[in-house]
């Protein structure tokens, strides 16, 4: 039965694509693409002569009942303008009609912009959300940040040049003065990773230029300490051992993060 093959290829460097998309690329009847003049590029330099057709946002819907009849009579590989296809870009819809008309549907892994800026970036990775392309309008926009600004994971975004300062400024007021990385042209020959702040990141990109992956530190947990039974039993020990309060204060400041104020009204309490 012919497959559906959805292939990564590389976001910059045509070094990275993988031995096993060069192959599938090479033996599907045909490729689908989003971007045929850069896929092109991809296929001459691995002088791969398979027919190419295109498969983009404002043609996906009309192109869908000619991809399904040629994968009535062989495998279709489907790419996207650089990465993974269906993730910001087109590919979902063909994906699920596939999968209705029972086609398998097999993935070829490979290059990411959201995983390779992700673990990159310095910021945590065990766990995080992909929020794609942030808004155009600036109140949609804000209204999307809004609904992650509690996220606890790691907050990964794409977003144009031309709109990368209002950007910014939209997170700056919605969720504050975060550590951010800002990731541009990926793997390109003028890859640049800014680690900072969002404010200082304001400052940073003055003019931007490239394609922009952000990665936004989550929300931290600002519960304040708390005077607790066990942190009162050892003051009770330091008290017990010829501890003074300065003495049992200083050490159990270091310990708890609770303020000196705090731990001396506990140390008169006893």
């Amino acid at each position: 039965m012919p497959i559906l093959y959805v292939v990564a290829t590389p976001i910059g460097n045509l070094e990275d694509i993988s031995l096993r998309a060069i192959r599938t690329l090479r033996e599907v009847k045909l490729i689908a693409a989003e971007d045929t003049r850069k896929t092109k590029r991809l296929l001459n330099a691995y002088g791969i002569k398979t027919n190419v057709t295109s498969y983009y946002e404002h043609n996906k819907k009309a192109k869908l009942g000619y991809i399904l009849k040629q994968l009535e009579e062989g495998d279709v590989a489907l790419v996207s303008e650089a990465g993974t296809p269906g993730i910001s870009d087109p590919g979902y819809e063909l994906i699920v009609a596939a999968r209705e008309e029972d086609i398998p549907v097999v993935a070829i892994p490979g290059p990411s912009a959201i995983i390779t800026a992700l673990v990159i970036s310095g910021l945590p990775t065990d766990r995080f959300i992909y929020i794609g392309f942030l808004p155009r309008k600036s109140g949609e926009r804000r209204r999307l940040l809004q609904s992650v600004a509690d996220e606890a994971g790691t907050i990964v975004a794409l977003e144009a040049p031309h709109r990368l300062r209002e950007a910014l400024a939209d997170l700056l007021l919605i969720i504050g003065d975060r550590r951010v990385a800002i990731c541009r042209q990926l793997t390109k020959l003028h890859e640049e990773v800014f680690r900072g702040t969002v404010s200082q990141a304001q400052q940073y990109f003055n003019k931007p230029r490239g394609e922009f992956t952000l990665v936004v530190e989550g929300k931290k947990d600002k519960e304040k300490p708390q005077v607790t039974g066990d942190i009162i039993e050892q003051l009770k020990t330091l008290r017990a051992s010829g501890a003074t309060a300065k003495e049992a204060v200083a050490r159990m400041t270091m310990e708890t993060g609770l303020s000196r104020k705090e731990l001396y009204r506990a140390w008169l309490r006893l």
